[in-house]
């Protein structure tokens, strides 16, 4: 059991001690009542106490039991928490650290509680696309008052111990220690100080009454303000619905309509999609053949090559972080740019109210910059950021090769070229690794590190850990032409060049990827990013994979030097200093130009046909990178979609989506685009992966 049991004098305490955040896993739960029945059959024993081990008293549910049987397993949480109120002796919880979900709902069933100041409190299940389902709708209202309690619960955020223990009228904690180290000791004060109260003179949340004063017409303008802002998720107005019934049913009632909720928001889309990604985020973070104990590389200091706006950006996050950045340019004036742009957006964020001026200040000091290659010499980390071009990346690499110290990790923020060619410039290939940023690099959160054929494990390791420190959500990709990412997105580009061809407009295509929940379109994506982009690198296709078919729509629109928003026009045009995307007739007249000059007879194309071709032609290029073993697990896919490429978080990424429409009825789509002329229909024969899971009957997860 991972809930130890031991005496003080007249007081027991049950000490959760399941590692990292004590989560109410099985053999805790089962260790919380069998501390219980001990304390009770005691007569020694005049008071409980209940805490936990490390740093917190409980996250709530264990995730490693996440999906089996244990989690159900009795004694279940509500169990336990009934077997709280029935005790007929005291129960103190003595909370720190961090009191969420679970934790809090168990803390609630006691009959004190002592806080420590400090202490993160929350309900955050919403986040999974579901309500408290133990009891907080019904007992955190009774405590704090509804208003706060359903703002609490609705926005699933943390409030600090200390803030809700000074709130008028409050009852979640009968007293504040004075410190989190004095915790024990005035818990163990406290519980001393009701052992003369047994049986029906012990406080239960359950008796307290709940109401708000503006009844029907509050839930309403609740309502009203949570369904505008979650119109995508089920969950915040369920929550709603149940901090109501809280407010109208007896006790037991409302927590049998809690529970009828919680059910049905198990087996909803989002929240399944919402669990899928809270799963895949961590297991990101696991690479199959490196062990969680492999050695980490120390990383003091960090230097970038590169000053323009990925350089900057990247710069920023370590500095975010409190290690020291040195930026390297070939030119003062290069460099002298690179530190305004960085200052400037600290700055915004100063005046936003974002940053304080002495943290603005503090990280600015971390800052330093060079001329010089010889300057890097002592840098654990080095990261380039120049020009995608192969022969860029040689020289940059062969004269770090002279420079870096034996141990320094030399990284390429290169989003395409291949990291094995790029380690074979220097003498070091075991500490080469890809770093690949997504711009703005200081705000995206996808960091796809690529592992070359000769990457040391311990640098990987080293990278994951950082990314973590940088506040990454990182994903190790294989070496391949794009990485997981962009080798997904050209096939997601090359079915919306074809979807112009056959009669639909740049604005129908990315209207209806946008409703089905992306971000941006793949049109509007171009002209943010640069349409140039894609251009060369389908010249750089027409020498390298002939065979492969665009549309002639994307080429001609450069031709023009239609580039996107830097050059105000792009797939649409844009009026100065703003980034509307306006119609453009221009390119309206190019695309049935080029149906003319092809001979293609435009037809009506359906926004269901526009996602399915765009959605599925990631899902099927996802699932050749599987079967290369460029990703070592459908997760990662949808984490790089998720977190890089704006795919709908409440759709759970290509693949998960995927699985969830049923990967017979994605090939069988697949069949039917094959038959399109504009396509030689290989790309459209479903992957031998896709193939196999649907014989087998099986989908990616």
């Amino acid at each position: 059991m991972t809930a130890e049991y031991k005496v003080l004098g007249d007081i027991a305490v049950i000490t959760l001690t399941n590692p990292p955040v004590n989560g109410l896993g099985y053999a805790t739960r089962l260790g919380i009542t069998d501390g219980l029945a001990k304390a009770n059959a005691d007569d020694a024993v005049k008071a409980i106490i209940i805490t936990g081990a490390g740093k917190a008293f409980s996250g709530g549910a264990d995730i490693k039991e996440f999906g089996t049987p244990k989690a159900l397993q009795d004694p279940n949480l509500l169990s336990v928490i009934l077997a709280l109120e029935a005790s007929p002796k005291p129960i103190v919880a003595a909370i720190h650290s961090v009191c969420m979900g679970g934790g809090l709902e168990l803390a609630m069933g006691c009959h004190y509680r002592v806080a420590a100041p400090g202490t993160s409190v929350a309900l955050p299940e919403v986040k999974l696309g579901l309500l408290p389902g133990a009891g907080g709708t019904q007992r955190l209202p009774r405590l704090l008052g509804v208003e706060t309690a359903l703002n609490m619960i609705v926005s699933g955020e943390a409030v600090k111990s200390e803030v809700l223990a000074s709130l008028p009228g409050q009852k979640l904690f009968d007293h504040l220690a004075a410190s989190a180290e004095s915790l024990f000791d005035e818990a163990l004060i406290y519980a001393k100080s009701v052992t003369g109260k047994t049986g029906d003179a012990l406080p239960l949340v359950r008796k307290l009454p709940c109401q708000h004063p503006q009844g029907d017409a509050y839930f309403q303008f609740a309502r009203n303000m949570v369904g505008g802002m979650s119109k995508n998720y089920p969950a915040p107005l369920k929550c709603v619905d149940a901090v109501e019934a809280a407010t109208k049913l007896k006790f037991d009632e409302g927590m049998a309509e809690e529970r009828r909720l919680f059910v049905m928001l198990m087996f909803t889309p989002e929240s399944i999609a919402l669990r899928h990604l809270f799963m895949a985020e961590r297991a990101a973070s696991r690479i199959p053949d490196v062990p969680e104990d492999t050695p980490r590389r120390e990383i003091k200091s960090v230097a970038v090559i590169g000053a323009g706006t990925m350089g900057g950006g990247i710069s920023m996050n370590f500095l975010n972080a409190g290690i020291p950045v040195k930026i390297l340019e070939m030119k003062q004036e290069a460099l002298d740019r690179g530190i305004a742009t960085i200052k400037k957006n600290y700055e915004a964020q100063v005046k936003k109210g974002k940053l304080k001026q002495d943290t603005y200040e503090q990280r600015m000091a971390l800052l330093t910059t060079t001329l010089s290659y010889a300057d890097l010499k002592d840098a654990d980390l080095i990261i380039e950021a120049v020009f995608e071009e192969l022969g860029v990346k040689e020289q940059v690499f062969k004269q770090l090769d002279e420079v870096a110290k034996p141990g320094a990790i030399l990284a390429s923020n290169t989003s395409t070229l291949d990291v094995d060619k790029i380690a074979a410039f220097t003498k070091r290939p075991q500490d080469v690794v890809g770093m690949h940023f997504f711009s703005p690099a200081n705000v995206m959160k996808l960091l796809e590190v690529v592992r070359g054929a000769k990457t040391g494990k311990d640098v990987l390791a080293t990278v994951m850990s950082v990314a973590k420190k940088i506040k990454k959500t990182a994903v190790v990709s294989g070496v391949c032409d794009g990485f997981i990412g962009n080798r997904m997105i050209e096939q997601y580009s090359r079915q919306a060049g074809f979807l112009l061809d056959e009669g639909a407009t740049p604005q129908q295509v990315d209207k209806a990827i946008e409703k089905f929940g992306f971000a941006m379109g793949p049109f509007r994506m171009g002209d943010l990013a640069g349409n140039d982009i894609g251009w060369a690198i389908r010249k750089r296709r027409a020498t390298e994979r002939a065979e492969m078919k665009y549309s002639k729509t994307a080429d001609k629109l450069c031709e023009l030097g239609r580039f996107g928003q830097k050059t105000g026009a792009g797939w649409y045009d844009y009026q100065a200093g703003k980034r509307d995307a306006i119609p453009s007739q221009v390119v309206l007249d190019l695309i049935e130009q080029h149906r003319r000059d092809e001979g293609i007879v435009p037809r009506k194309i359906s926004d269901e046909e526009i996602v399915q071709r765009l959605v599925y032609a990631l899902v099927n290029e996802g699932a050749h990178i599987l079967e290369d073993g460029i990703a070592s697990k459908s997760g990662d896919i949808d984490m790089v979609y998720l977190t890089g490429y704006g795919f709908p978080i409440w759709r759970g990424g290509p693949m998960h989506y995927a699985s969830q429409v049923g990967l017979y009825n994605v090939a069988e789509a697949m069949k039917r685009f094959a038959k399109n002329p504009r396509d030689d229909g290989k790309f459209w024969e479903p992957a031998p992966l896709i193939q196999k899971l649907v014989a087998e009957g099986k989908q990616f997860s």
